[in-house]
């Protein structure tokens, strides 16, 4: 037993039905924007966060080359003769402010920047515990701006000479406050221990190269970040060494998930609800490279496109109601006289005439449309009626027409045999010959016939050809008597002999040689033709003749038959093909599959 289930949505008015069809299809397309207005806003964090990841490497990279050029400037003004020169056991005075003047001067030519960049100061604070060069500036002397030499004892010593001794020479980063007596600005510098080369342990001083901070930030200002965003240079203490925003020294307050880890050098990222925090570290110089990206600025013309289209979206959507209103008056009406036509049309019955249809719209194409689709299908179907009269008038034409051919073949035979009692033996042969060509050619209307008429009928033709222009040149067969019985459509060896005449031997006399031969090769039948022709030969124009160009009107017209025909019958997989004859000429080869019945 059959349950018939009714559509619930049958008991609806149509236009109920379009309404929530409607709300179906429009409801998911909001959903789906808000559902990727919110992902759009998540992938493009997370691009953002990884563009700057790789650029923040790179950023700590160029950072890491600026000390390493401050590294290599200190390591050569340690090792300078003017540096390690400096001894406080001098007893001559002269040679004591010779050695000072030459180190002041020393310094400060280092103390330049390069190519309108900012410069890196170097001072050296020598050890003096007798306090011989009591003619030279002290660590409580007036700040000199552009690098020099100050002297120390061990009442003056500053109190961070012991912190940096201790390091035994190792270089470092260390956040420097009032040097000088004057009050400056806290600055950055890369302190390093000096020790006398000659004599081991004796200290010389304490290289110290100011003005770090500015020279990272320099290179901070390479990185183009988004409005207000904020990059820091800290130790693991998050202690600000360098900032593109505010002054040095304050600790800077970091997500807990922001953590370095212990990895050699590493990164770490957070994204948090109004910023993403990009951090490159590294563990041996105890130092981190920090973005932090304001997300507000970064998604300020996203979130503007969002609104515009947000609002799009609804104007869209109250337009469509208005408009969805409007024509489902202007439709319906229109429909349901399609309807009731369609469904009392009777195929072969007249078609009423069509009322006004003045309107260019779907529903006046779909009027037109289903009235002439109408008044064809009975043009149609008197057509047909007319096309069975004239078929039946045709195939009694086609029998009376085939009565011609006979009497051609009975009338050549006649006089084959006349000739020949006449004594004209070669005429006979001639017309014997003809004859055989045009009844093979016609083959009672087949499109198939086997390869041993199919080389009855091309021996006939050039056997014709050698005796009616007297042609020197030689033919000779090798056909594998397996194939004489497989199919092959009809009178396509004979135009490849014909090219080889005609473009190969015709002109060499005797020396002119064409050789057909036919084998099974793979399951196939491979008929070649080849003959010793002196001409050259474009086979590549052969090529593209044979797949379909058709070049100049008429050109090679006879083998493009012979491929369509082989084709048709076969499938692309079979065909001709020209190739260069190993010693000269020519070889035209067809491959058909070794078949014997339809």
């Amino acid at each position: 037993m059959k349950l018939h289930l009714k559509n619930p949505l049958t008991r609806m008015k149509v236009k109920q039905q379009l309404i929530l069809l409607f709300l179906l299809l429009v409801s998911p397309v909001f959903a789906l924007n808000w559902y990727a207005n919110a992902r759009a806003e998540d992938i493009l964090k997370q691009h953002v966060t990884s563009a700057y990841a790789e650029l923040n490497k790179q950023n700590l990279a160029l950072m890491n080359r600026d000390m390493d050029t401050v590294s290599r400037v200190m390591t050569t003004l340690i090792q300078h003769s003017v540096i390690q020169s400096l001894n406080p056991m001098s007893g001559d005075t002269a040679d004591r402010v010779r050695q000072y003047a030459d180190a002041d001067k020393l310094l400060s030519s280092y103390s330049m920047g390069m190519n309108g960049g900012e410069a890196v100061y170097y001072y050296l604070y020598a050890y003096d515990p007798n306090n011989r060069y009591e003619f030279a500036p002290t660590p409580s002397s007036k700040f000199k701006a552009v690098g020099g030499v100050y002297f120390y004892n061990d009442q003056q010593k500053p109190e961070w000479i012991d912190e940096i001794l201790s390091k035994r020479g190792k270089g470092y980063l260390r956040i420097m406050k009032d040097l000088g007596s004057s009050s400056r600005p806290d600055t950055l510098a890369y302190v390093r221990a000096v020790y006398s080369t000659s004599q081991g342990n004796q200290v010389v001083g304490v290289l110290v190269a100011t003005n770090i901070n500015r020279k990272l930030v320099e290179s901070m200002r390479t990185v183009s970040l988004p409005d207000k965003g904020e990059i820091y240079l800290t130790d693991y203490e998050d202690r600000v060494l360098a900032s593109s925003t505010g002054p040095i020294g304050d600790r800077l307050a970091l997500p807990a998930e922001l953590r370095a880890g212990d990895d050699v050098e590493g990164q770490s990222n957070v994204i948090t609800d109004g910023y993403i925090y990009v951090q490159s570290y590294q563990y041996l110089t105890q130092q981190k490279l920090i973005y932090k990206i304001p997300t507000r600025s970064l998604l300020q013309q996203q979130n503007e496109l969002k609104f515009v289209i947000q609002l799009i979206s609804i104007v869209y959507f109250v337009f469509c109601i208005v408009v969805m209103a409007y024509f489902w008056r202007s439709l319906l009406t229109p429909l349901q006289r399609l309807a009731v036509f369609t469904r009392s049309y009777v195929p072969g019955k007249r078609v009423p005439e069509q009322a006004a249809i003045d309107r260019n719209d779907e529903v006046g194409v779909l009027m037109h449309s289903v009235y002439g689709m109408a008044g064809r299908l009975n043009s149609l179907i008197e057509d047909r009626y007319l096309m069975e009269i004239k078929q039946k008038e045709a195939q009694l034409q086609l029998l009376y027409q085939q009565i011609n051919p006979h009497l051609l073949y009975n009338t050549l035979e006649s006089i084959y045999w006349k000739s020949t009692l006449e004594g004209q033996s070669e005429s006979g042969e001639m017309i014997k010959e003809l004859a055989q060509l045009m009844r093979i050619g016609l083959s009672r209307g087949r499109d198939l016939i086997t390869l041993e008429e199919e080389l009855a009928h091309a021996k006939a033709y050039t056997s014709l050809q050698q005796k009616r222009y007297e042609y020197g040149f030689s033919v000779t067969w090798d056909i594998d008597e397996r194939t004489l019985a497989d199919l092959i459509p009809k009178i396509v060896i004979q135009p490849l002999i014909e090219n080889a005449i005609l473009h190969g031997v015709r002109n060499m006399g005797e020396d002119g040689e064409i050789a057909i031969s036919a084998r099974l090769a793979d399951g196939d039948v491979e008929i070649s033709v080849e003959d010793n022709g002196y001409k050259e030969t474009d086979y590549e124009a052969i090529a593209r003749l044979l797949e379909g160009d058709n070049g100049s009107e008429g050109a090679g017209y006879g083998i493009r038959n012979v491929q369509q025909r082989i084709r048709l019958q076969f499938g692309a997989e079979y065909g001709l093909a020209y190739r260069p004859r190993e010693g000269g000429g020519t070889v035209a080869s067809i491959v058909l599959p070794a078949k014997r019945e339809l």
